[in-house]
């Protein structure tokens, strides 16, 4: 056990038996001849005092010395200790949302059983869905984006001096060459385009980060040149911004700490603003905005422009459009491999309904744009009329109960590295009077209107009503069998109490 859980767990016993002593802070402090700042700080969890210090406490609060000291809790409180030593708390990052570990001693000792309860419940559900220690960090930063709206100054001003320095203003978009010269001579990194393409295990790697003296970077020569750059920008960021603690492959392997997810997060953002300069993105989307019909040749333009990839693209709007244009947006990232559909990454500042947990076996709505591009890329793939150039769609999605109307527009392509995959990325907004001042073409009537919910299991639509179902809606009717019952139930026991 470590010496911060043992610290944890002595705090916590000291300020519930306090509480149960009903001594305030002051009260307890003067009986042991302590300052309140240094009870406080015992029962936080920082310090752990001296014998001479327990066995004064010991006194005070009536419990013998051995009980206070010991690291054994009381079996209804074993949930505590387990969830206060789970990886997943230990890395969580409470510093970036201005907590400590100790906020949660202080709830916990307000109502022991019930927050032992509690916390048994959140891990039998976490192995229930298979909660890995990933998946918890990945949520984490998520959040962490939303709090922040996805938007980073310091990040910003970074990538703008790093383009100042090494004389990159100016150039759109930026050569593969340029960066590969800075990356070589002035990071010294040696850069390797045959050693994964002689190794088929580890053909599905983007790239393959090996530290040294001279770092070697290890290139997928299956990707498409755009993305070979943004691995560039990307290595660019790790040593410009001095991030230490990283991930070694592209993409990861395992997640080891908050912090390598939140210092990966932050060398790919700065990738972002490397390769689509804030000025240069701002004044065309200002632009695009501002047309008074759809234009799907606006976005594949950006597209040419900067030389990037629909995700690229559409994850630095994500990052500008918030903080610039004062409105929300969603960023969905669906994979189909194999007929399934899989939803691989996800901003969602919109709060939009998306039945995206962990071991979910449902189906999600075939009407969502997303989806839609996809099923219409392979269709063009099958009948040979594919193309180069990324498949464009948008819609106008309007959710079947509550009626909320949110605008859409994304992108579809073969994946880079799988034979048979392919990607689709959206952006959505909210529709509301707003949002009509900002964006003029939510308006153009040649936008198409689909009626979508969330899964195939939940939606009443049938027959002709949806002609794209990929299951029966069985959660539903599970759900109307319930109502059925409990109506019933209602009913008979307002007829035996007349």
């Amino acid at each position: 056990m470590s010496a911060n859980l043992v610290n944890m767990i002595f705090g916590m016993k000291v300020r519930q038996a306090r509480l149960e002593a009903g001594l305030n802070l002051s009260e307890f402090a003067g009986r042991c001849e302590l300052s309140p700042s240094y009870v406080t700080e015992i029962e936080k969890g920082r310090k752990y005092p001296k014998t001479d210090k327990i066995m004064k406490m010991a006194q005070v609060l009536g419990k013998g010395y051995d009980d206070l000291v010991s690291i054994k809790l009381a079996s209804s409180l074993t949930y505590l200790e387990t969830i206060l030593s789970s990886p997943l708390l230990s890395q969580f990052p409470f510093e970036e949302f201005d907590l400590e570990m100790a906020d949660l001693v202080n709830l916990f000792t307000r109502a022991p059983d019930k927050a032992s309860a509690l916390l048994h419940a959140v891990l039998e559900i976490g192995r229930q869905y298979d909660m890995k220690e990933e998946h918890f960090l990945r949520a984490a930063l998520r959040s962490y984006q939303e709090i922040h709206e996805n938007y980073f100054a310091d990040l910003e001003d970074a990538a703008s001096d790093f383009a100042a320095r090494y004389q990159l203003n100016g150039e759109l978009p930026l050569s593969l060459a340029s960066l590969q010269d800075i990356i070589a001579h002035t990071f010294g990194y040696q850069l390797d385009h045959g050693q994964l393409a002689g190794q088929p295990a580890l053909s599905s790697y983007r790239s393959v980060f090996i530290k040294g003296a001279r770092p070697k970077l290890l290139l997928n020569p299956a990707l498409q040149p755009m993305q070979i750059k943004f691995i560039l920008a990307r290595e660019l960021g790790y040593q410009y911004l001095d991030l230490k603690e990283r991930a070694n492959t592209s993409a990861p392997d395992k997640v080891e700490s908050f912090q390598q997810v939140l210092n990966d997060f932050k060398a790919s953002y700065f990738a972002g603003a490397l390769l689509m300069p804030r000025v240069d993105t701002l004044a065309d989307l200002q632009e695009f905005f501002q047309l008074q019909s759809w234009s799907p040749y606006r976005l594949l333009n950006m597209l040419d422009k900067y030389d990037v990839t629909p995700e690229m693209l559409f994850y630095r709007f994500c990052e500008l459009i918030p903080q610039f244009f004062g409105i929300k947006l969603h960023f969905l990232r669906f994979h189909k491999a194999n007929g399934d559909f899989k939803l691989v990454k996800q901003l969602n500042m919109n709060n939009l309904h998306l039945p995206s947990g962990i071991g979910l076996h449902e189906h999600y709505c075939r009407r969502w744009l997303a989806l839609r591009l996809l099923k219409e890329l392979n269709v063009a793939q099958a009948s040979g009329e594919a193309s180069s150039v990324p498949l464009v769609g948008v819609q106008i999605s309007e959710f079947l109960e509550s009626h909320e109307r949110f605008f859409n527009f994304g992108f579809a392509r073969p994946l880079a590295l799988s034979v048979s995959g392919s990607s689709s990325v959206i952006v959505g907004f909210r529709i509301d009077a707003e949002l009509k001042q900002i964006i003029r073409f939510v308006e153009d009537p040649a936008i198409p209107v689909v009626i979508i919910n969330e899964t195939c299991e939940r939606c009443p639509l049938v027959g002709d009503q949806c002609t794209v179902r990929s299951a029966e809606p069985t959660i539903l009717a599970a759900e109307r069998v319930k109502t059925e019952r409990e109506k019933a139930l209602n009913q008979l026991m307002a007829q035996l109490q007349n």
